[in-house]
């Protein structure tokens, strides 16, 4: 551990379950020890999945700045725990899962180790990572570029929409729903 902050981006994202509250509760879980400190939270969107098996369920995505003591190892262990927490599974490549933590950036740092790259080797292909990060750092670049022009050039930023609270199980409506006679 070392004595000074450094900023990280977080990536989350839900496709099974109770989406909203497993990524409201891993927020909480992120930020739990005192060696991690919240400072901002984006607006929750909801995205198609990007890869994987064809078929999946939605996805809800956010993102969230804080700043860490930890090192960037220790950091994947955290992020890696709180997925763990919200029963994560990894038996498919970008498969549904319950949760899923990507370290975005850490400071700026650039690694090539195959435990962690940073930044993180898929992030300035993916809207669902960039437009969420660049509502609350509407000024951040990425690989020298501004993320916001960086997300309305992703495949996926036309699959975007704003998440309003309804369809939190599986991308299937619970709440708010109208059915038609």
């Amino acid at each position: 551990m070392t004595t000074g902050y450094t900023k990280a981006v977080l990536a989350l994202g839900s496709n099974l379950g109770e989406r909203n509250d497993t990524l409201s509760e891993a927020v909480a879980d992120l930020v739990d020890p005192p060696e991690v400190r919240l400072l901002a939270v984006s607006p929750v969107v909801q995205t198609k999945a990007v890869g994987g098996p064809a078929g999946q369920p939605d996805f809800l995505n956010m993102v969230i700045t804080v700043e860490t003591t930890l090192s960037p190892l220790k950091m994947l262990e955290h992020c890696q725990t709180v997925e763990n927490k919200h029963h994560r599974v990894r038996e498919v490549r970008w498969g549904p899962r319950t949760l899923d933590v990507d370290i975005i950036v850490y400071g700026e740092l650039v690694s090539d180790d195959p435990v962690l790259t940073l930044p993180h080797p898929r992030a300035a292909t993916r809207a669902f990572v960039l437009y969420p990060w660049s509502l609350i750092e509407p000024g951040a670049t990425l690989n020298g570029e501004r993320i916001s022009v960086l997300a309305t050039r992703a495949a996926d930023f036309g699959d975007l929409a704003p998440f309003d609270g309804f369809g939190d199980f599986d991308g299937v409506p619970t709440a708010g729903a109208v059915e038609q006679p």
